[in-house]
């Protein structure tokens, strides 16, 4: 697991330099939106929703309410709406639970000036 933090720190240590400034990309029942410091994650609820991040992968399992259950790098991780967890030495923070969707912001800890 910790390879996979390297992975993903790693990715974005390269990618701060080059000046890019966000990425987008879809995946099965999710969209993710990334910069060097993390990734914005919006998954689709009541699909096998999954998105992949600097080399890290990052899963929806349940939602209870306002706590959702997430698989970042194989580390399941709770977290109620509004608060942040850590995981696998990265942050991760419910921002917001809809019928529709959740979207889940995970810091990789990289500060960008």
């Amino acid at each position: 697991m910790r390879i996979r933090r390297l992975i993903a720190l790693s990715a974005g240590a390269l990618l701060t330099p080059l000046g890019v400034a966000a990425c987008t990309s879809e995946g099965p029942g999710s969209k993710t939106e990334c910069q060097a410091s993390g990734c914005t994650i919006t998954f689709d609820r009541g699909v096998n929703a999954k998105a992949s991040m600097l080399g890290v992968e990052a899963e929806l399992v349940a939602v209870n309410g306002n706590l959702v259950t997430l698989k970042v790098a194989g580390q399941e991780v709770s977290v109620p709406a509004g608060e942040t967890q850590p995981a696998d030495g990265m942050n991760v923070s419910v921002q917001e639970v809809t019928p529709d969707q959740v979207v889940v912001k995970i810091a990789t800890g990289i500060q960008t000036n």
